[in-house]
């Protein structure tokens, strides 16, 4: 694939509509609409954002006019980012999978760009799976990270444990009041301590957690339902035959069609790779983490999906080539309808998979009640 502006390639380009460089593409009313749909979500995610995170707290009135502080849904504590959802499990288990899933979807990455050039970053599925790259190369990094402090607690715990035994037969011989002072201390002790607040990095993860989550099934309903049904052979690049049969004799016909079907294949196998391989490695690490999916953080989505789109305008009014998704296409008198249904797909897609996380919440707490550890959706 590349960036010219003539006949595509024999892979999944559309062919070029109307030259994107004129000003007439761009000032008229289709063009105002779309920039309105895209505005009004960047606007309302933005303040969506503002309102819910980070580690915001309310209080209300308690018993003996105590204040009770209750967590904001914004709040992400560092340990949720390398913990499984199971308090037995290891979280060397994670730790291996995230790291597997990474070098997995990078190599896949890798090997898509051999293939078919930086060209692949023109389509948003491209983008995903980059973005569904990092999020697994970031988690791997964090789970290095929690896996050292876990056997750190584990040493501590062991030490505390010989200390107390080792003191058990000294305490026997103290005074009643030493006894008490020291059972006073050891139930001070006892106190779970105060969760650390994630930094930076945890809340970058846990954000492009669930951006990957609303993307990767925006993208395969959008693969599956919209482009294969509805972009035919003519539509799509795939009429290179009438082409060769045009400019070639009989024996080079037979070479080119061999030659062009190959690539079709090769192309269409990648495709097909780009939507499944990245579904599954992100619900295998949905099945084992313990983050959280607050329903606010769809504002992300939105954001993520809206760069790309404000990318899309600014390349084609810069060089005119072919639209990746025909209902991106404004020349369109049904372009504004197509921005919009796109855009109002991003809430089912989302609460596809916020249900897919509810959904592993009843189960886990079913069957494993006292380990699951429940972080909240």
């Amino acid at each position: 694939m590349s960036f010219s502006s003539g006949r595509p390639k024999a892979t999944w380009q559309p062919t070029v509509t109307s030259d994107t460089t004129l000003a007439v593409y761009w000032l008229n009313w289709r063009v105002l609409l779309c920039v309105l749909w895209v505005f009004i979500a960047v606007i309302c995610a933005f303040y969506t954002i503002w309102k819910n995170e980070g580690n915001r707290t309310g209080g209300s009135g308690g018993e003996n006019g105590r204040m009770q502080v209750k967590e904001s849904a914004g709040v992400l504590y560092a340990d949720e980012a390398w913990q499984p959802c199971l308090r037995d499990m290891n979280p060397g288990w994670l730790l291996a999978f995230r790291v597997f899933g990474f070098f997995v979807l990078l190599t896949v990455l890798i090997l898509n760009g051999v293939v078919d050039g930086a060209s692949i970053f023109f389509y948003y599925t491209q983008w995903t799976f980059a973005l569904v790259t990092v999020y697994f190369g970031l988690g791997s990094m964090l789970s290095m990270y929690g896996y050292i402090e876990y056997y750190g607690r584990r040493g501590n715990r062991i030490d505390g444990e010989l200390n107390d035994s080792e003191e058990g037969s000294y305490q026997e011989q103290q005074t009643p009041s030493m006894f008490a002072s020291k059972d006073s201390r050891f139930h001070r002790q006892q106190q779970p301590p105060a969760r650390k607040v994630a930094g930076f990095w945890g809340y970058a993860f846990q954000i492009i957690y669930q951006m990957n989550a609303g993307a990767v099934v925006l993208t395969d309903c959008v693969f599956w339902f919209l482009i294969v049904p509805f972009l035919t052979i003519k539509n799509v690049e795939l009429n290179f035959v009438s082409s060769c049969t045009s400019q070639h004799s009989e024996p080079s016909l037979e070479i080119e069609l061999s030659d062009s079907l190959f690539s079709y294949l090769r192309h269409l196998q990648f495709i097909i790779n780009m939507h499944s391989i990245n579904a599954v490695f992100l619900l295998g690490d949905t099945a084992l983490n313990g983050l959280r999916f607050p329903w606010f953080r769809i504002s992300y989505f939105f954001l993520w999906t809206s760069i790309y789109v404000v990318f899309q305008w600014l390349l084609h009014a810069c060089v005119w080539l072919w639209w990746p998704y025909p209902f991106l296409d404004l020349s369109s008198p049904f372009s504004p309808l197509w921005y919009a249904a796109v855009g109002l797909m991003h809430i089912p897609c989302f609460g596809f998979f916020a249900l897919i996380v509810k959904w592993k919440h009843m189960l886990l707490s079913k069957w494993f009640p006292d380990s699951y550890i429940n972080a909240g959706l």
